[in-house]
């Protein structure tokens, strides 16, 4: 995951009491080393470039993007190559097929090339002049995919004219390199923002995940020709790291659209189809052969495991080739609304993007969040609650749902299984905020509201960006945006947001000692951020004491023990 790194942190010395933290100007350029130097040389494009929130540019409406996307990966082919090639006979060997538009390669069990050819035939022109591989002892089971493996005819004449494959990263950067990069920064506001630029998808890590969306297409089509395989969740509201799952969901709705105004005189034709008591018990159908599909005749998918009986059905893999671990899930439109949302409101204003990150990684240094499901609490709930803090200044930084649905027009109409998803979807009819608050006190305040929210009786609601008494007994509540009866925090436990709670205080008053010692004498100690990111006292303390009473409970067994040891012996001494 993308915060793993993290736990480096833990190794690195602990202020007394974290107070004495002082934060001079620093200058990029006299930091150690070439690492933040670096930054201003990376390619790190990501989802701000298509929405334009970071450079004023015209924001692209979620559908514009994901259609975009959507055609960019059907012209795109994943190749699996040696690990010495020319990088200019390769290119050159494929452009006999059409011109290319870009490409780049990646290291995840070997080497890859992504390559994006200008014109969908090209893809076709290829596969037409590519066989299936003789296996010798095994057999082949045989798959016209766009996932291909490029062999050397004569390795060794390619040997002496290899170029040095530039391979994009990835993976999000070391704990070292982050922590470096955040002590060297300029301000809190310079540090938010750098976390956002080191942790968020690349345009390479966004290609990749349409196209492994699209290549997953190409094995449900088998079933349901005119099928559509889509991403949702963080790889597309552009809150994701680099890391983060891909979610994705077949989307059967445009076969059903299909055919729907070609009836024409007294007739009317329909499809002779099979019939099923639910439309969960089809969908438990349909995810249940797809999943039997990628294990056995999908290339690259691997431990498939289907999960029918979930809430949600879904079939989980890992695709190996990408290195993604996937989610798949059968018309969850609701899921990609949520999305779209979520992208707007990163959209909106560029202070959204970099305080959600930040508080995600906040919570996964202290371990509030996990990649393995339980009673933490889970990063849509950290995004929504940093939605409802943004709702709560003054002025509001980010509009209510509520105000969003009424600036939408008959275009943007939307009902999901008798659910009102509308909202507005064109960014020029929602009116920028006059806050102009910093990241620094953005940062301080939301641990402050949270650190003292009256959590045992409200609710947080971002449809009104209003507290509520909350309906259930639930320890934290937080009302599902379009589902509004369900709770998207109920796995969370009461010790589990006892422990948000503490942190977040102590969060709070780590950053305002730092404003009292803003003029004291440099310690070079860990700074804003970074020292959020440092081991809590409080975990220290409690951990301390729990090993000093284990200690004090083991003494206290082992002379009890003796005593009963000496007892004993007397007894059979008098005996």
């Amino acid at each position: 995951m993308a915060a793993r790194g993290l736990g480096l942190l833990t190794s690195l010395p602990l202020r007394a009491q974290r107070s004495q933290v002082q934060r001079p100007l620093r200058r990029l350029l006299s930091c150690p080393g070439t690492v933040a130097a670096a930054l201003g040389t990376e390619e790190q494009s990501s989802g701000s470039a298509e929405t334009g929130s970071e450079d004023g540019a015209p924001k692209k409406r979620f559908s514009e993007v994901q259609k975009e996307r959507r055609e960019q990966a059907q012209r795109t082919v994943l190749i699996h190559c040696p690990n010495k090639i020319s990088e200019k006979k390769f290119l050159k060997y494929l452009s006999q097929h059409g011109s290319i538009n870009n490409h780049f390669f990646y290291e995840s069990f070997g080497l890859y090339a992504v390559v994006e050819f200008s014109q969908k035939e090209s893809v076709a022109s290829l596969q037409k002049v590519t066989r299936t591989p003789s296996l010798g002892t095994e057999a082949a089971i045989p798959f016209r995919s766009r996932y291909f493996n490029l062999k050397l005819k004569t390795p060794l004449n390619q040997t002496s004219e290899q170029s040095s494959i530039q391979c994009r990263n990835q993976s999000s950067p070391s704990s070292k390199k982050l922590f470096e990069l955040l002590c060297c920064a300029e301000s809190v506001d310079d540090q938010l923002n750098t976390l956002l630029r080191e942790f968020q998808l690349t345009e390479e890590n966004t290609k990749l995940r349409y196209l492994t969306c699209s290549l997953i297409e190409d094995v449900a089509a088998a079933y349901f020709p005119d099928c559509t395989v889509r991403p949702f969740g963080s790889s597309v509201n552009s809150f994701g790291k680099l890391g983060c799952d891909l979610d994705m969901f077949l989307d059967l709705d445009e076969i059903e659209k299909f055919g729907t105004h070609k009836a024409s005189g007294n007739f009317l034709m329909e499809f002779q189809v099979k019939n099923v008591p639910s439309e969960r018990i089809a969908t438990q159908k349909i995810l249940s052969v797809i999943g039997e599909c990628l294990e056995h005749f999908g290339p690259g998918c691997v431990g498939v495991q289907k999960i029918l009986n979930a809430r949600c059905p879904l079939v989980r893999f890992s695709h190996q080739a990408s290195g993604f671990q996937c989610d798949l899930t059968a018309n969850n439109r609701i899921a990609l609304k949520s999305s779209e949302l979520l992208y707007i409101y990163g959209a909106l204003d560029s202070r959204v993007r970099a305080l959600v990150f930040s508080i995600r990684c906040w919570a996964r240094a202290h371990s509030l969040t996990s990649s393995i499901p339980g009673a933490w609490i889970t990063n849509f709930s950290l995004t929504v609650m940093v939605i409802f803090f943004l709702q709560r200044r003054s002025p509001p930084i980010l509009p209510t749902l509520d105000y969003l649905k009424t600036l939408a027009d008959a275009e943007d109409k939307c009902l999901i299984e008798g659910h009102n998803c509308t909202f507005v979807r064109d960014f020029n009819r929602i009116k920028p905020s006059g806050n102009a608050e910093t990241l620094e006190l953005l940062l301080k305040e939301f641990f402050e509201y949270f650190g003292n929210f009256a959590f045992n009786k409200n609710s947080i609601n971002i449809r009104q960006g209003r507290e509520q008494n909350k309906p259930e007994s639930s320890p934290l509540h937080i009302q599902n945006p379009f589902e509004t009866s369900l709770n998207i925090s109920k796995n969370v436990s009461q010790s589990q947001l006892q422990k948000f709670i503490d942190l977040a205080r102590e969060s709070a008053w780590i950053l305002h000692q730092e404003d009292k010692d803003r003029l004291s004498p440099s310690n070079n100690q860990p700074w804003g951020l970074a020292a959020l990111l440092l081991p809590s006292v409080a975990n220290s303390m409690s951990l301390a004491k729990k090993k000093k009473k284990t200690s004090s409970e083991r003494i206290k067994n082992l002379l009890e023990s003796i005593k009963s040891s000496s007892t004993e012996n007397s007894t059979a001494t008098n005996g």
